[in-house]
């Protein structure tokens, strides 16, 4: 991915040198000086300028600067913000890749132990997450990837420049919290007008089944979550009216000025208690708790200081009195409320479109972004078991994931806000009409006994055999709550039957098969 968005840049800064080079040559100034209508072109005040633009574009260190910073862009042309640019051999990521997770978790660490952060800490950290996400392609292709990324660049503008006290010399700017209660109204009504706005006629007033599915087809259940499925029908319909509110209603009171306090204080424990509520019921990854935090800029002081000593109020209320932001604090507040609400209108527009697209960008960067979540809950669950055989005609072995439902008899766990990207992934697999290319090769380390590889599920089911697998296949099954004798009941925690092989339609993969396949779907790729 690396080596492809480079030599594209590359090419591009071949073609606009090229192009430069063009316009200034000696063929084209005589043209130019010979055709009465271009002397009054190169007259013009506006044009003038744009000539002066190219003679810096004639720079070698802006065309330079612009390939590395701009032009190594990804297929839909954004630019891929990423550290690993500086990595020597770029099929050699693994050590920069632990480097930049294992800053970003000691940074994290230190704001966390100190209470406080400033500009470069969280720049840092923003950096470190946005380098890890642009090139994680489908395994860091999931909407609260982008979310906690837009959420970093707010917070570069609530901290102090250098001061790392907990309790800075500067108040809070009041257009930054502005900015973040739009985040936080953007990221609830995109998800309510997704819902809305689908083909999906569960989430409709005039069905409201949509809760009656949701439960246990959700990617990973917890432990309560079979309790919420088997809850009355009238509950769930509830349920479906109560998520309406909260993503389509509640969120104008985040925004609208003049509001008492009460009611923006009421408006983010809303938001709050909506999204305890999630994760009490469903492992869905730190989607719920990151989208707590913009909530609790709804509250005031007087709302929070409970949660500290009183020394600490104390100190807060002394340095209040003092609090004078300078000028160029103020600018900088402003040109960034600006910014945002400029980079918000394509946003607006996608979130009043009739064909809103969910998770979506619209600036290079992706600093503003439009998001939702689950416009159609699918009816039938459906999972991928993958099994493998040392003899086709002996016994198969079936891999177990760490959380995804597997064997019948094991329940779900409690693991949010841990996100085990594998289990989301061969969930969301199990939803696709093909086999898709990454699925392939990890089949293929499977059959190979890829360490790396099967210390990401629950256990090897080969280990200690004498015998190694060499044929491997996937079975589709659907899966159903088992419902409990009683509320809390034991024994199976699901009920599966087949309903067909997938890969392949017939017979078993090899490594020789798997391979050749391999090379057929993704040419562009080493096996």
């Amino acid at each position: 991915m690396l080596q492809e968005a480079k030599d594209r840049a590359k090419t591009k800064r071949e073609r606009r040198e090229a192009w430069v080079r063009e316009f200034f040559g000696p063929d084209q100034q005589r043209r130019d000086q010979d055709d009465p209508s271009q002397k009054r072109w190169f007259s013009s005040v506006k044009n003038q300028a744009k000539i002066m633009q190219l003679w810096i574009r004639r720079n070698p260190k802006y065309q330079r600067a612009r390939e590395v910073l701009w032009d190594r862009a990804d297929l839909l042309d954004r630019p891929i913000t990423t550290l690993l640019w500086l990595a020597p051999d770029f099929r050699k990521l693994d050590s920069w890749l632990d480097g930049i997770a294992c800053t970003g978790l000691a940074l994290s660490s230190l704001v966390f132990i100190l209470g406080s952060a400033n500009v470069p800490v969280l720049l840092t950290l923003w950096i470190c997450q946005r380098s890890i996400m642009a090139v994680g392609g489908l395994w860091y292709g999931y909407g609260w990837e982008a979310q906690i990324a837009e959420l970093g660049f707010h917070a570069l503008f609530l901290v102090p420049l250098w001061s790392l006290h907990p309790i800075p010399n500067m108040p809070t700017p009041g257009i930054v919290m502005w900015m973040i209660r739009w985040y936080l109204f953007r990221i609830m009504m995109g998800a309510g007008l997704i819902k809305i706005k689908s083909n999906d006629k569960k989430w409709k007033l005039t069905h409201l089944s949509a809760m009656d599915y949701f439960y246990e087809t959700q990617p990973v259940p917890n432990l309560l979550t079979r309790t919420m499925h088997f809850m009355p029908k009238a509950w769930h319909k509830f349920e479906v009216l109560s998520n309406h509110f909260v993503e389509l209603v509640a969120p104008i009171f985040l925004i609208l000025p003049g509001l008492p306090r009460r009611w923006l204080r009421a408006a983010g424990l809303t938001q709050m208690t909506f999204q305890a509520i999630l994760i009490s019921t469903g492992n869905l990854s730190f989607l719920n708790w990151l989208t707590m935090v913009p909530a609790i800029f709804c509250f005031d002081d007087a709302s929070l200081q409970g949660l500290f000593s009183a020394k600490r109020v104390t100190e807060a209320s002394v340095a209040s009195l003092s609090y004078h932001p300078t000028v160029a604090r103020s600018v900088i507040s402003l040109l960034f409320g600006v910014l945002v609400m400029w980079l918000s209108i394509p946003v607006v527009k996608n979130l009043l479109s009739k064909r809103q697209q969910m998770n979506a960008s619209f600036d290079p960067l992706r600093l503003i972004n439009s998001y939702g979540a689950f416009g159609t809950v699918g009816e039938v669950r459906k999972e991928l078991i993958i099994k493998s055989a040392a003899d086709p005609k002996g016994e198969w072995k079936e891999y177990e994931f760490k959380v995804k439902p597997g064997p019948v008899e094991r329940g779900p766990r409690w693991i949010t806000p841990y996100h085990y990207r594998l289990d989301w992934q061969i969930w969301i697999a199990a939803l696709s009409p093909k086999i898709g290319p990454w699925v392939l090769r990890f089949l293929l380390k499977l059959l190979k006994g890829d360490k790396g590889v099967l210390n990401l599920l629950d256990h090897d089911p080969w280990e200690g055999e004498p015998d190694k697998p060499k044929h491997i296949k996937i079975e589709q099954y659907r899966y159903r709550f088992k419902k409990p004798e009683r509320l809390w009941g034991k024994g199976p925690f699901w009920e599966r039957e087949l309903i067909k092989q997938v890969y392949p339609q017939q017979g078993s993969a090899t490594i020789d098969s798997l391979k050749t396949e391999i090379k057929q779907v993704d040419p562009d790729r080493p096996v």
